[in-house]
């Protein structure tokens, strides 16, 4: 089936207005989709890119790997909160919420530093607060992040499109400045310091953006087009009543039934990604030449790759669901290829291989996570859009966690 610019939320017999599309204008809902994006993977980033300043103030600590089990556990509970409860609440009040909390995770960071730490090593309280930021953050990823997920489900699939490519886009802005930090500023306290504080700046000032553009977007005329749609459609289904409780439940297991292979997919894509980036990059391979610049190439190249993949399906949209679950599957190869680069010959462990599969692994999470999360609410009916969209995002969130135990345990 071929989905217009309205099919997805036109009630039936509501032909007549499938031809009345406002346009887009100068693309500004898709910027804005694509902004929202980039801003709500932004605050994580800021967290594990300031990873060097925690460990040198915590060098007994593993900051990494609690502050992922913190924030990615917190998610799961979140996400599955928001889906058993989105019927009854509101995207807009959720997505105000999340970013509302999102600025007040990352001015923890830097006011207890100021005011509290003061740079010094081993103070304990200090650590808790930043872990409690941490899970605060989580807190309104899940708000943030399923709710506008949720909601580019319910529109034509180029927002959904714009919202995946943003979150591309956030890493690569993270990699940017990962590189002029650490060209700019020395590698000691005082340098590690200010490159963390730059790092949670720049994510409140794009946070408070995106809280800006998130409140104007929909005073746009495409998008008034689209809301008007959704009220015609409730309209439509006025006579029967909200479903809560037993019919809810059973009403979300269906849902699950219908995206359950791409649900798999996308837990398979996520547990692959996780377990080898960046654990793998920061950790197993070295490079004689590059020295310390080598691992945050590397992720930088992942980036960029992870962007250009999510920005592909803006130009070809792969339309088969068995191809693309079949090459999630695929990307297992990736193990025994990575594996090769430390004990296979010698040219495997030489930047160049190093490179290129990261480059690849980049490149498939990108376009594969972005065929997936618009095929996902095309799969079911119209009016549970929002709720697939919602439910997507706990299969990536758990494909995120579990990558993450994995990359614990794989030891190669």
């Amino acid at each position: 089936m071929v989905f217009t610019e309205s099919s997805l939320l036109l009630p039936s017999g509501s032909n007549s207005r499938k031809s009345n599309v406002p346009e887009d204008k100068w693309d500004l809902a898709y910027i804005v989709y694509f902004f929202l994006g980039f801003g709500y993977l932004l605050p994580w980033n800021a967290f594990i890119t300031a990873v060097d300043y925690f460990s040198y103030l915590y060098p007994d600590t593993s900051v990494d790997r609690i502050f992922a089990v913190v924030y990615m556990i917190i998610g799961l509970v979140g996400i599955s909160l928001i889906i058993l409860y989105s019927h009854s609440s509101k995207a807009f009040f959720r997505i105000n919420l999340g970013l509302v909390l999102f600025v007040v995770s990352l001015l923890i960071v830097p006011l207890v530093d100021a005011f509290y730490v003061r740079g010094r090593v081993g103070v304990i309280g200090g650590f808790y607060a930043a872990a409690f930021a941490a899970g605060l953050s989580g807190v309104a990823d899940a708000l943030v992040q399923g709710s506008i997920v949720g909601s580019a489900g319910e529109l034509p699939e180029r927002y959904m499109q714009a919202v995946i490519a943003g979150t591309g886009g956030s890493g690569v802005l993270a990699s940017v400045l990962r590189i002029i930090t650490k060209a700019v500023y020395p590698q000691d306290a005082s340098g590690l310091q200010k490159s963390a504080n730059l790092y949670f700046s720049v994510s409140i000032v794009i946070v408070f953006i995106c809280m800006v553009l998130y409140n104007m977007v929909h005073k746009l005329p495409v998008m008034k087009y689209y809301n008007e749609l959704k009220a015609e459609a409730a309209a439509a289904n006025a006579d029967s009543d909200p479903p809560t409780g037993v019919v809810w439940r059973s009403t979300l297991w269906d849902i699950v039934g219908s995206i359950k292979w791409y649900g798999f997919a996308i837990v398979l894509i996520y547990a692959v990604t996780l377990a080898i980036f960046p654990g793998y990059i920061t950790e197993d391979v070295h490079s004689e030449v590059l020295k310390d610049w080598y691992p945050i190439l590397l992720i930088a190249a992942y980036n960029v790759f992870d962007l250009v993949g999510k920005s592909l399906t803006a130009v070809y949209l792969l339309q088969n669901a068995k191809v693309a679950i079949g090459s999630c599957i695929a990307r297992l190869l990736f193990f025994p290829l990575f594996l090769g680069c430390l004990h296979g010959p010698q040219f495997f462990r030489t930047e160049i291989p190093v490179t290129i599969l990261t480059c690849l692994l980049g490149l498939t999470n990108g376009y594969l996570t972005s065929v997936l999360m618009i095929m996902i609410p095309k799969a079911v009916k119209s009016q549970h859009a929002e709720t697939a969209g919602i439910v997507s995002v706990l299969f990536l969130v758990f494909g995120l966690a579990s990558g993450s135990v994995i990359a614990w345990f794989w030891v190669i």
